[in-house]
């Protein structure tokens, strides 16, 4: 595989968060004067970006990190209860061999991300967890793995289910795997012409036959 380094995003890429998610912000959000989110709008939330997704639920960029560390300690209290996506543990032990050096970069907490691994059976497989409290400080740290590890640009895949996953990548200079099981839409992701786009994570075993 052409690929010498995959690095996974968690929330909604690897663990399947986006429930539990909307439940935790659902119960802090009157306390900084938040609306809801309703299920009804779930539909459409997944085809905003980062920015329209903030304007649509009118939550002042000035909120967000104190969201962010909020909602990351609530979530430990839950995060060894959560299970991974469908079939993705059976992708990852067919892929993990293939690959030198498997990773995560995440807005979760790393030791939220150490808790779920080692819950699902999962920890073994990957070799650095990287978490970042910015929800668009993902670039940076995709460069600094880059060269950590002495990769070049077309050596190192980024996979994830947001297009500010998307964003990162392709300001980190690196290749993108889109996924369509989390936040957003299939569409939304396809517009944005990612080098891979997958439905299901047993797809993950066609980056086998690349290179």
């Amino acid at each position: 595989m052409k690929y010498r380094s995959l690095v996974f995003d968690f929330d909604g890429t690897i663990a399947d968060t986006l429930g539990e998610t909307r439940r935790i912000y659902n119960g802090i959000a009157p306390d900084y004067g938040l609306r809801p989110i309703e299920e009804a709008e779930l539909p459409q939330l997944r085809h905003l970006s980062l920015r329209q997704l903030l304007d649509h639920l009118g939550i002042p960029k000035r909120r967000v990190p104190a969201l962010i560390s909020r909602g990351t300690s609530l979530l430990r209290e839950r995060i060894s209860a959560i299970g991974a996506i469908d079939g993705m543990h059976e992708a990852i032990d067919r892929l993990r061999p293939h690959v030198e050096r498997f990773g995560i970069l995440t807005s979760n907490s790393a030791a939220n991300v150490d808790l779920f691994l080692r819950a699902n059976d999962l920890r073994e497989h990957f070799d650095f967890i990287s978490s970042t409290s910015k929800l668009t400080g993902k670039a940076k740290h995709l460069r600094a793995i880059r060269k950590t590890f002495s990769l070049r640009p077309e050596e190192i895949l980024f996979i994830g289910d947001e297009l500010r996953d998307l964003k990162a990548a392709r300001k980190a200079g690196i290749p993108m795997a889109a996924v369509t099981w989390g936040f957003n839409s299939l569409e939304s992701l396809a517009a944005e012409k990612p080098e891979h786009l997958f439905t299901h994570p047993s797809q993950f075993l066609s980056l086998l036959e690349d290179g």
